[in-house]
C-alpha cells in the first residue's frame, strides 16, 4: 500500500519557469546570509534550510542583533524578522529578479541592515546580474509549493539518515548555488586538492569545499539541460571500482561521466515505501564510497 501521506508529482514542464526565476531569488537570500554570517567550513555559513513553511536563513547576527529571511510558500511571502522590530513581508508573485531584488534590500534598510552582495548568480550561466535581470519574472504558487513539499519529504529521510553517522556531518541544507538539498559524511582524512570546474565559483571555494574526504547525496530538481529531478551521491576522492559497486534499489544508476550515482525522483515516489527507498540509496552509495575508499566505520558510524 502506498505511504499515505504521498510525495508531491514534480513535472519539470510545469516547475520550470518558477525554478529558474526562484534560483535566482534564493541565490540574493543565501548571498545575504553569506555576507553576514562569520564563516563555517565548506561554506555551511552560506546555506538555507528547509522549515515547516519553505527555506530560511534561520538567525543572522547582525551588529548586536538577529534578523532571518524566510520564503513561505504557504503563505506564498518572503518575511523578514528582525529583534525588536515589525516582521516585514514581500508578497511573492510574478517579478522580474531586478525587482524582487530592488524590494528586498530596500526592506532590508528600513529597519536598518545595510549588506552589500556580489550582485551575480553564482554557477549559473550566463550571469545575469541581479540588478539587470528583468528575463526570469515567474513564480506559480502551486508550483514552488510542490518544490518544497518535496524538499521537506527529502528533509526528513537525510536527517535520518544523517542521525546515523557520529563522525564530522553536515547539516541537512540547501545550497542555493545548483539549487540542492544536501547533507555530506566526513572521513576525518584530508584530500587531494580539488581542480574546481563550476562556473563562476572561485576556486578557492571549491578547494576549501572538497578538503577532505567526503561521501555526499543530495536532492536536486533538474534544469532545462537535465530535466529530471534526481537524487545523487558521490564520493571525493573515489576509487575506479565506485562506479562498479552494487547499490539500492535496483532502478539506481551511475553516471560515468558526472562520477556519480543518480535514483530518480520518480523512482522514490512510486515506490511502495518511499522513504524507505530513498533510505536505502543513501545507505548502499554511502557503503560503496567507504569501502572503495577504505575509511575507518567503526570509528565513524553508531554501533
Amino acid at each position: 500500500m502506498k505511504n499515505e501521506q504521498s510525495w508531491p508529482v514534480i513535472d519539470f514542464a510545469e516547475l520550470q519557469d518558477t525554478l529558474e526565476t526562484l534560483h535566482q531569488w534564493i541565490q540574493i537570500v543565501g548571498k545575504i546570509r553569506l555576507r553576514t554570517m562569520p564563516w563555517q567550513n565548506h561554506s555551511w555559513h552560506a546555506a538555507l534550510y528547509v522549515n515547516a513553511h519553505g527555506y530560511s536563513t534561520h538567525g543572522i547576527p547582525y551588529q548586536g542583533r538577529i534578523f532571518q529571511i524566510d520564503f513561505d510558500f504557504e503563505q506564498h511571502k518572503l518575511c523578514i524578522e528582525c529583534a525588536n522590530e515589525e516582521t516585514l513581508s514581500i508578497d511573492l508573485r510574478p517579478m522580474t529578479v531586478a525587482d524582487f531584488y530592488a524590494e528586498l534590500f530596500q526592506k532590508l534598510e528600513s529597519i536598518g541592515i545595510k549588506v552589500k552582495i556580489h550582485g551575480s548568480p553564482n554557477e549559473m550561466e550566463p550571469a545575469i546580474p541581479f540588478k539587470e535581470n528583468t528575463i526570469n519574472k515567474s513564480y506559480d504558487p502551486m508550483a514552488a509549493n510542490t518544490l518544497w513539499q518535496a524538499m521537506l519529504k527529502a528533509n526528513g529521510v537525510f536527517s535520518k539518515f544523517r542521525s546515523e553517522f557520529i563522525g564530522k556531518c553536515s547539516p541537512v541544507h540547501l545550497f542555493w548555488g545548483a539549487f540542492d538539498l544536501a547533507v555530506t559524511r566526513f572521513s576525518g582524512n584530508s584530500a587531494p586538492l580539488h581542480q574546481g570546474g563550476m562556473p563562476n565559483m572561485p576556486l578557492e571555494v571549491m578547494q576549501e569545499a572538497y578538503s577532505q574526504e567526503v561521501s555526499s547525496a543530495g536532492f536536486w530538481p533538474g534544469s532545462k539541460d537535465s530535466p529530471i529531478p534526481v537524487f545523487y551521491s558521490y564520493a571525493y576522492p573515489s576509487d575506479a571500482s565506485f562506479g562498479e559497486q552494487k547499490v539500492l534499489p535496483k532502478e539506481a544508476f551511475y553516471s560515468p561521466e558526472m562520477g556519480e550515482f543518480f535514483l530518480k525522483y520518480e523512482d522514490v515516489r512510486n515506490s511502495v515505501n518511499p522513504e524507505k527507498t530513498l533510505h536505502e540509496f543513501l545507505q548502499s552509495t554511502y557503503e560503496a564510497a567507504v569501502n572503495t575508499s577504505d575509511w575507518d566505520r567503526a570509528k565513524l558510524e553508531k554501533k
